[in-house]
């Protein structure tokens, strides 16, 4: 029955495969299999037990940022401070425990308030002064470059830490944030169930709850959202904030994994997972997107890092299908889009 005849449209069925083409991790999905079949016929050991759980421990290292960061985009803005974040937060915790001698649960505690502080400071900022998130998180970005490299030599007398292997509390914190876990023979590491437990927080918040209504709502338009009683400042404020703890969780598997830190890691890394987020089918814009997405996107990077070795091609070439792979999910997820909006 058509909606014309009289009835109310927004009581109408829509049909399973309608509610397919608008999701927005659509597109993603193709492209993954794309490349998982890609690889999969080029090199020989793509499919071996070990190298899949190596592809995703490489997804994962990417997934765990990317699951907030498109949660951020979907909320209208950027965090272009992710990245250097991951690293302050490992030289917070590995440096506080060291130079005072204390238990290293004492510094990824420090860690955790000072990483949450600068997601609340960036959401504060942001949303105080009304000025783009792009401008203040660069911002943020030079400051923590210039300190993670400044103190590290002040304190260390070089650009790197010293090791904390052998002090107490290490093993209990390396096998939270950095332990490999062996299932059918094959050895897994603990971010993959990282990753895993933010997409499906991410994916509930986001579908499940008021807040997810109220992010969707800032992305779109947050005069509008504020006009209807949507917590605009609180929304924005909590989403820097979901930045900024995954930074402190990839920080203490970074510091965990090698019991020292580099200063000047981490940079650049910000914009693999906002494309990471982009190939799952995150607007710009904002209001659109899904956790989901994120968490493909993050494994077709994983696939191709790892599938470029397997066939043992050259390095390089890296950087180039990561850029085809941005163009050809962006223009396949606004073909989806639209094929969706003329079907509806």
């Amino acid at each position: 029955m058509s909606a014309l005849a009289g009835g109310d449209e927004r009581l109408l069925r829509t049909p399973g495969w309608r509610r397919l083409l608008r999701r927005p991790e659509l597109g993603s999905i193709v492209g993954a299999i794309a490349v998982f079949v890609f690889f999969a016929l080029v090199a020989d050991s793509f499919l071996k037990p070990a190298s899949l759980a190596t592809m995703l421990y490489a997804a994962s290292t990417i997934g765990i940022m990317a699951v907030p960061v498109a949660l951020l985009m979907i909320g209208g803005d950027f965090d272009l401070s992710a990245g250097v974040m991951v690293t302050t937060s490992a030289l917070v915790s590995t440096m506080f425990s060291f130079q005072l001698t204390a238990n290293t649960w004492v510094g990824v505690g420090v860690s955790l308030v000072v990483t949450l502080a600068i997601g609340f400071f960036n959401g504060y900022l942001r949303q105080r002064t009304k000025l783009p998130s792009f401008i203040i998180t660069l911002g943020t970005f030079l400051m923590l470059t210039g300190l993670n490299l400044g103190l590290t030599k002040a304190i260390s007398g070089g650009v790197s830490t010293k090791s904390i292997s052998d002090m107490e509390g290490f093993s209990s914190a390396h096998a939270l944030f950095a332990s490999t876990l062996t299932l059918g023979g094959v050895d897994f590491k603990v971010t993959i169930l990282w990753w895993f437990g933010l997409v499906a927080l991410g994916t509930w918040i986001l579908l499940r709850t008021r807040a997810g209504n109220w992010i969707f709502a800032v992305g779109g338009d947050d005069n509008a959202a504020r006009a209807v009683g949507v917590p605009v400042t609180r929304t924005r404020i909590g989403l820097y904030l979901g930045v900024s703890f995954a930074a402190w969780i990839s920080g203490q598997h970074l510091l965990f994994s090698f019991d020292q830190v580099q200063s000047g890691e981490g940079v650049g890394n910000e914009f693999i997972y906002i494309v990471a987020a982009v190939i799952g089918g995150c607007l710009i814009t904002g209001g659109y997107g899904s956790a989901i997405g994120s968490a493909v996107g993050a494994l077709i990077f994983g696939m191709t890092s790892k599938g470029i070795v397997y066939a043992e091609w050259n390095a390089d070439w890296f950087k180039f299908f990561l850029g085809a792979m941005l163009l050809l999910a962006t223009l396949l997820n606004a073909w989806v889009r639209k094929r969706a909006e003329a079907t509806s």
